[in-house]
């Protein structure tokens, strides 16, 4: 089969899982391209990404102060429509270029219109497709997006939650299947080709990665105060920008490494903005997460509450975290204890979604 990935580039979750299971497809004699812009194409190209592809960027995320800001996100993004059009137009082109046997999309929606204008078979990757704050707090735009989106992943042929089946889905409360479409949806398990029990397991460090967005830079720059007046505390941190704070004899500045996991398995903890694959990657070795969530950020806070329900960790409103809390945290999450979580068989969450990928894409019509 010939399958290409539509990657969304904001953050690297999208891009991580989608290597993970395009590289299984790989080894089972499948032809694989990849299609992305931003980060993760740069992450993407880094792991010497064979068949990958440009594309418009759809949407825009963007911060300030150190944290998500929807204003200005709404306000970088107005342009969405015309954006949409060229992000389909281009992997529309793509197809008819390279006769796919099915697109699968990770959270990237132009790649949806175009394998239906196509007529070719679209599976689509999301472990949100509902914004709601704690509560169920909700706004005017995240009703229109759920309305929004609700609709448009009618368009595909099965929606894939790259999570576990309840109890153990971190991304519960950003879900909401409708009544019906309970068939549509498949709960895989994450994309792991890894064993946790092949790294060395430690207590060495703070493990620190909140992506690769530049308006997180402030948040690394208070962890480094903290070590600079923490000489006990040594953080390893990872970030993909420029102009993280240098490093010193107990903060260890990190750009793109190959193997992230060697340092997370000898990590004390893990802080993390409360992103579904770092999660899982948390805690498939056993670390206990302190979430810094951004203000408005319903995903994180929604991961945040599962978390600390699966007695897994704690979280900080960002707003809130000053030096002295931010301490208190870090002390606070060191003494969790996440129980076992239900890992099967190392790969079977990438078994699972090719499975259903190989099954949509033998619909097509010759």
């Amino acid at each position: 089969m010939k399958v290409l990935f539509v990657v969304c580039g904001e953050g690297l979750g999208h891009a991580s899982r989608c290597l993970h299971l395009g590289h299984f497809m790989q080894q089972q004699g499948h032809d694989i391209h990849f299609a992305s812009y931003g980060r993760s194409y740069n992450f993407l190209h880094n792991q010497n990404c064979s068949n990958l592809h440009r594309t418009p960027r759809e949407v825009c995320l963007e911060g300030e102060m150190g944290f998500f800001s929807l204003k200005k996100t709404l306000w970088c993004s107005k342009w969405i429509i015309a954006d949409m059009i060229r992000s389909c137009l281009r992997i529309r082109h793509l197809i008819r270029e390279h006769q796919f046997d099915c697109v699968v999309c990770d959270t990237m929606y132009g790649g949806v219109l175009a394998a239906r204008l196509q007529k070719t078979p679209c599976v689509f990757i999301t472990n949100q497709n509902h914004f709601n704050g704690l509560g169920n707090a909700t706004n005017p735009v995240w009703q229109i997006l759920n309305f929004l989106i609700g609709k448009y992943l009618r368009l595909t042929d099965r929606v894939i939650v790259p999570d576990y089946p309840a109890p153990d889905t971190i991304s519960e409360y950003n879900l909401v299947i409708p009544n019906g479409e309970e068939e549509r949806y498949a709960f895989t398990e994450p994309f792991y080709e890894f064993n946790p029990a092949h790294y060395t397991s430690a207590q060495e460090s703070i493990f620190t990665s909140f992506g690769g967005e530049p308006y997180k830079l402030p948040m690394y720059k208070n962890l480094k105060m903290i070590a600079d007046r923490r000489k006990d505390l040594f953080f390893n941190v990872f970030y993909t920008g420029a102009d993280l704070p240098a490093s010193s004899d107990n903060f260890i500045s990190h750009g793109y490494v190959p193997d992230l996991y060697e340092y997370l398995a000898r990590a004390k903890i893990a802080i993390v903005h409360g992103g579904l694959t770092t999660l899982h990657e948390a805690i498939l070795f056993k670390k206990p997460v302190l979430i810094i969530m951004d203000p408005n950020h319903p995903e994180q806070q929604n991961n945040a509450k599962k978390i600390m329900e699966m007695g897994a960790g704690t979280s900080i409103d960002g707003r809130y975290a000053t030096l002295d809390l931010l301490e208190k945290k870090i002390s606070e999450t060191m003494q969790c204890c996440p129980r076992p979580f239900p890992v099967i068989q190392s790969g079977n969450g990438m078994k699972n979604a090719a499975g259903i990928i190989i099954s949509i894409a033998n619909r097509r019509q010759p």
